[in-house]
């Protein structure tokens, strides 16, 4: 079993910046490569940025691209995810989650292959 523990959500302005962190527990951190993934009210979980187990590879949906920057630091058991320019429309609850693989240079961007997941941590923006 894995644990996730988000952190960092709040209250921002439009054109703001947060970070938010996610603090795993229970397996080694590094067999797991990561995500970030988002929800606002009445839509779909969508895929927000994903890190390789290594850290090497990341990839980001579109409409983050050049704005949010995930990051992981596998000697503390952490993934982070660097939000700036935040729009009002980025306002969600943001998660983490993991997923075991043997690769050390993939990662997922599809919600259903992750294994766990952490409870999310709610961002707001305001216009």
């Amino acid at each position: 079993q894995v644990q996730l523990l988000e952190s960092g959500g709040g209250l921002v302005q439009a054109g703001g910046s947060l970070r938010l962190s996610c603090l795993a527990s229970g397996r080694t951190f590094s067999n797991y490569a990561m995500g970030w993934f988002r929800q606002a009210p009445g839509k779909e979980r969508e895929f927000v940025a994903a890190i390789s187990r290594n850290g090497a590879i990341t990839n980001y949906a579109t409409s983050v691209k050049g704005r949010f920057t995930i990051s992981r630091d596998n000697a503390k058991s952490t993934v982070s995810l660097q939000m700036n320019s935040l729009k009002p429309e980025d306002a969600a609850v943001y998660y983490c989650a993991a997923r075991l693989l043997q690769s050390s240079s993939t990662y997922s961007t599809v919600p259903s292959v992750y294994d766990y997941w952490g409870q999310g941590t709610q961002v707001t923006v305001s216009s």
